[in-house]
């Protein structure tokens, strides 16, 4: 036994939800204070490696900043420190939760023990979760105690299991996120936002709004369905609406032959009875069709198997069948123990959607239970030995054959689709062979229904798996339109702490006048359009950043505009993933930023740099050229850099002088007038001590400070594409808030 330690103590967890001065993506951020353990690196820690690597033996491979497969394993053995020991603990107990995550950062404080850790976390529960976990598992391996790394694996999969998106949706998002479309997530379940404002979609599992409630409504009626289906061509089975079990047995001996019974507006197959022809068993599954649904339907049983084919915005781009389950006696088992011996240990069965079949169980399942009795064998019996017993007619359908279906299905299953009115439907098709038309073999569509699982398309039991996210993604951003970047709005960022409010009311004053119904949040309050819909409080991280990412949601938002100041993006991260047109004011703000470690000018150059870090490769970075800190963000942005500064005694800013020689662009203020430079030409702007005037701002310090933010305003725009004169009138016209003071 190892000489106790004290505990770690975890003295603040932050969740930044945006773009942060870590990552483009949301992180955990953790200050711990490592107390007598700053003294005791993993090397100074007799038998420490060993027991940590026995409990989460994956740490071996984890590449570290060696960069390559067990460089953490050599950090180990070399020493290093326990704040960055947890961070990888809390990634591995994340992996094996079984939600990948690599990204992490441990940092020293000016503050002797006390440490700043991050870790990717999609999710900010399931982050705290695993937070909890890997502190506990790494105290227990320094102080050489038990610890049952299963259970802490087990909680961090629950909380996935709580938080996370289901599989069809998260298929759908990370197509989208493929596709570089931006995603919000609008409730606790499936409801997900792909894009911004009025560039924005919808999706709820496998359901867009351009799914119809008509064509819902539709789809939940069978009986409905098949008419309109049969109206148009598509072959459908014989079928009617009955009242009674009586009237069930008559239907039945009119059809002729083997008849399948069903609930009107049912779904996933329950209540659903096949190949009935008895009297007792044709009455005993229209009471059982009865409990599901409103109605019941008697059907001719189409021959064959069922497969369920999904179309995609009147296109086929998966199919499924399934496959019979049964059980062979051995004259010692009853039903329900075979069941469990010959059919639920396949471990491709189970109850999670890791598991492409379901365990099957009579005594929850009424329609196996009818089935077995129908063919005397009930629960408790012990069948004969080598006396194969039908156990499933159709069980999950999940044996994948897109490749074999026949040019013919395909449109007929399209057409069904279009019918009834779904952009994604899934049809279910009764035949014997798929890639035979369906008059050929008397096969026929049997359902069509709105909100299909894709599941069985994503993780087949048998077979490939099928890009069905990447096709409703394309449904809904189609690649023929040519968006550069689909589901996104202009998104402007204005980062700094002088007069950036004035800066960003007069960027979207200009993009209104562009044509633009522009969406605005700054301390000001928040816009849409001239309509001012909230009041904001920058000195409230949260509440701020909560209020800019709603107006993303607004869908009459057609650009945006937002102030970001150092404290926003330490608290909580940007409120957008990337932006158009990133503008960076000045390196004030240190003040009051001590809890953050931040404590002068030159750090603000690693928090500032995030709004550079998201423009887009074909956006613009706006950057302030008389601070020639600012002005070194140039190198960090991967679009073009515009930069602006105002004339001074001397000239131009040499660094601005030298960005133009080299072709850039600049907007340059001199003698009150704005000058648009590109290269060695020049364009008349705006003249702003007049616009200034017009407005009786006469004190000199604050028409410097106007002067100042309409600059960074008017290259901005520009940046943008917004034309020059379009800029000057917009000058002319807008009212610039008072500054204080």
């Amino acid at each position: 036994m190892t000489d106790r330690k004290n505990d770690i103590t975890l003295q603040r967890i932050t969740y930044l939800r945006g773009p942060n001065i870590w990552t483009y993506r949301p992180v955990l951020e953790v200050w711990l204070d490592l107390g007598e353990l700053e003294d005791y690196p993993s090397d100074k820690l007799p038998g420490f490696t060993d027991r940590l690597l026995a409990l989460l033996p994956a740490l071996a491979e984890h590449h570290c900043g060696v960069g390559e497969r067990g460089g953490f394993l050599q950090r180990l053995r070399e020493g290093t420190w326990a704040g960055h020991i947890l961070e990888h603990c809390v990634i591995e107990l994340l992996n094996l939760g079984g939600m990948p995550t690599g990204f992490g950062q441990t940092r020293s404080t000016r503050q002797p023990g006390v440490y700043r850790m991050v870790f990717r976390a999609r999710n900010e529960q399931v982050g705290r979760v695993a937070l909890a976990e890997g502190h506990a598992l790494l105290m227990a391996a320094i102080n050489d105690q038990p610890f049952d790394v299963a259970a802490a694996v087990a909680k961090v999969r629950e909380a996935i299991d709580d938080c996370y998106l289901g599989p069809s949706t998260a298929c759908i998002v990370a197509a989208a996120t493929d596709r570089r479309i931006p995603h919000i997530r609008l409730n606790d379940g499936n409801l997900v936002q792909l894009g911004y404002g009025a560039k924005q979609r919808r999706i709820w599992t496998a359901e867009t709004d351009l799914t119809g409630a008509i064509a819902e409504t539709i789809a939940c009626d069978k009986d409905l369905t098949k008419s309109l289906l049969q109206s148009c061509g598509v072959p459908v089975p014989e079928g009617e609406v009955v009242d009674s079990a009586e009237a069930a047995w008559a239907a039945a001996q009119d059809m002729g032959g083997a008849v399948a019974i069903k609930p009107t507006d049912g779904n996933h197959g329950r209540g659903v009875t096949l190949d009935l022809t008895k009297q007792a068993d044709i009455e005993a599954a229209y009471r059982l069709a009865a409990e599901e649904g409103s109605e019941v339907m008697v059907e001719r049983c189409i021959p064959g198997g069922e497969h369920r084919l999904l179309v995609v915005g009147g296109k086929l781009v998966a199919a499924a069948r399934g496959e019979s389950a049964w059980i062979t006696g051995d004259g010692q088992h009853t039903v329900v123990q075979l069941i469990d011996l010959q059919i639920n240990t396949d471990p491709r069965r189970g109850t999670t959607e890791d598991h492409p079949l379901n365990r099957l169980d009579v005594s929850e399942d009424p329609v196996i239970l009818l089935d077995l009795q129908r063919q005397g064998f009930p629960p408790d019996s012990v069948p004969p030995a080598g006396h194969r017993v039908l156990v499933q007619r159709n069980g999950n359908v999940a044996i994948d054959c897109t490749d074999e279906v026949h040019p013919e299905v395909a449109h007929s299953v399209a057409l069904a689709a279009k019918v009834v009115g779904l952009d994604i439907a899934g049809v279910d098709v009764v035949a014997e062979d798929i890639s035979r038309p369906l008059q050929a073999q008397g096969g026929a569509v049997v359902e069509v229904n709105a909100g299909p699982g894709l599941l069985m398309h994503l993780k087949p039991a048998v077979g490939k798996p099928r890009p069905v996210g990447q096709a409703i993604v394309e449904q809904l951003f189609p690649s023929e339109e040519h968006d550069p970047h689909p589901g996104r709005i202009p998104i402007v960022g204005v980062a700094g702490t002088r007069d950036t409010h004035v800066v960003a009311r007069a960027i979207a004053w200009l993009m209104h006048l562009s044509g633009k119904h522009t969406a605005l949040a700054c301390r000001d309050g928040l816009f849409v359009g001239q309509r001012r819909i909230e009041r904001a409080d920058m000195a409230r991280s949260s509440a701020y950043w909560e209020a800019g990412h709603r107006l993303l949601m607004n869908r009459d938002a057609q650009a945006a505009v937002f102030e970001n100041g150092p404290a926003l993006i330490l608290d909580e991260g940007l409120p957008y993933d990337r932006c158009h047109v990133g503008v960076v004011t000045d390196f004030d703000g240190a003040q009051g930023l001590e809890r953050h470690d931040v404590t002068e000018a030159d750090q603000l150059y690693k928090v500032l740099r995030t709004q550079i870090d998201v423009v887009l490769a074909d956006g613009v970075g706006v950057l302030n050229a008389m601070d020639a800190r600012v002005a070194e963000l140039a190198e960090l942005c991967d679009g073009e850099v515009v930069l602006y500064a105002a004339e001074g005694p001397e000239g131009d800013p040499p660094v601005l002088r030298d960005h133009c020689q080299e072709g850039g662009r600049a907007a340059v203020l001199r003698a009150g007038r704005v000058l648009l430079l590109t290269g060695a030409s020049e364009h008349p702007g705006p003249d702003l001590h007049a616009a200034l005037r017009r407005h009786d701002i006469t004190e000199p310090a604050q028409v410097a400070a106007m002067s100042q933010a309409l600059l960074a305003a008017v290259a901005a725009a520009w940046a943008h594409g917004i034309s020059p004169e379009l800029i000057a009138a917009g000058i002319e016209t807008f009212e610039p808030p008072r500054l204080a003071g």
